[in-house]
């Protein structure tokens, strides 16, 4: 199954720039060309393409999915994996704290809004309040 660059983009929902910038990254297999120099993916790019989004949908950096690449590629082993995962995790729970925080802030900033057309807003003020100059 060959498959052109737009094609594969449909399938992995990834854009096409995007696409290339992979290749230029070396996280994606450079795939052979057509004789009119087209781009021919296969199935095992597909796959590494959905592998990269998926991870790159869970949060993972650029720089982690490199290192997940490489593991993969070369034989990983489970605690390699581990290790990684547990420090994302642990990214992870920072932001969540940190939302949690920015939520509980944007709630308290919007009981003290009117709602009316008015000059001054309190919202707005809250914000240059907070401000760490």
């Amino acid at each position: 199954m060959v498959i052109l660059i737009g094609e594969l983009s449909k399938r992995t929902g990834v854009n096409i720039e995007t696409i290339r910038y992979y290749e230029k990254e070396d996280l994606m297999l450079i795939p052979p060309r057509s004789d009119g120099g087209r781009r021919q993916y296969d199935k095992a790019h597909t796959i590494r393409l959905s592998f990269i989004k998926r991870c790159r949908d869970l949060g993972f950096s650029l720089k982690d999915v490199r290192i997940l690449l490489k593991l993969v590629d070369g034989g990983y082993t489970c605690s390699e994996v581990q290790a990684l995962t547990l420090r994302h995790q642990r990214e992870i729970r920072k932001k969540i704290t940190d939302l949690n925080r920015l939520d509980k802030t944007l709630g308290e900033m919007e009981k003290l809004c009117s709602g009316k057309q008015v000059p001054d807003c309190p919202v707005i003020d809250s914000i240059f309040a907070n401000l760490n100059q």
